[in-house]
């Protein structure tokens, strides 16, 4: 019901709708056992905290791509998962993964070819899934415990911290505030 209750909140229309399922979160959750590990509370925080997020980032489960495709998002700086000529390594999925070098160790970790075929993660739900909670364990599980705060700035600092995006903070943090009351 949790997860239904938030893709119910998106439009009829939005291809999320159909694409982010329950089984495929579970399926990809299976992956990382430490995932909303630890003690009941903890475990409901981290849950509330990872959902509070894709809820932001996908419009509650709406979007499956970043809606403006025109920035690749190539750092050619990164040398250890360069740039594929043509592919774009925009938001997709329910973090809304996002650049080359994410998408680069993310599919070395999770067993796609993430700098060639980005494109896997906007396709394949599991794939879509595992990318977020590979992303949420390799950058914000290890934040967790600092308080909600510490997640914004592991996932969006840069854009939303230090007062420049207020209402985006604002709504993440309601939606957390939310999902703990439902946990």
């Amino acid at each position: 019901q949790f997860f239904d209750g938030i893709k119910n909140q998106a439009a009829a229309s939005c291809a999320g709708k159909s694409f982010y399922t329950r089984d495929a979160f579970l399926n990809a959750a299976k992956a990382y056992p430490q995932f909303g590990s630890g003690s009941p509370e903890v475990s409901k925080r981290e849950i509330a905290a990872f959902f509070a997020h894709v809820t932001h980032e996908t419009g509650h489960l709406c979007y499956i791509e970043e809606i403006n495709k025109s920035n690749r998002y190539c750092d050619e700086q990164n040398k250890q998962y360069p740039c594929v000529p043509g592919k774009f390594y925009y938001g997709r999925g329910p973090i809304q993964l996002t650049g080359n070098g994410n998408y680069g160790a993310a599919g070395k970790a999770i067993g796609f070819d993430g700098l060639r075929a980005p494109e896997t993660v906007a396709k394949d739900p599991v794939v879509s899934f595992k990318t977020a909670v590979w992303f949420w364990m390799t950058n914000v599980h290890p934040v967790v415990n600092q308080g909600f705060g510490a997640t914004i700035q592991r996932i969006n600092g840069a854009v939303e911290c230090g007062g420049k995006q207020p209402a985006q903070v604002q709504a993440r943090i309601g939606y957390y505030k939310d999902y703990c009351n439902k946990f």
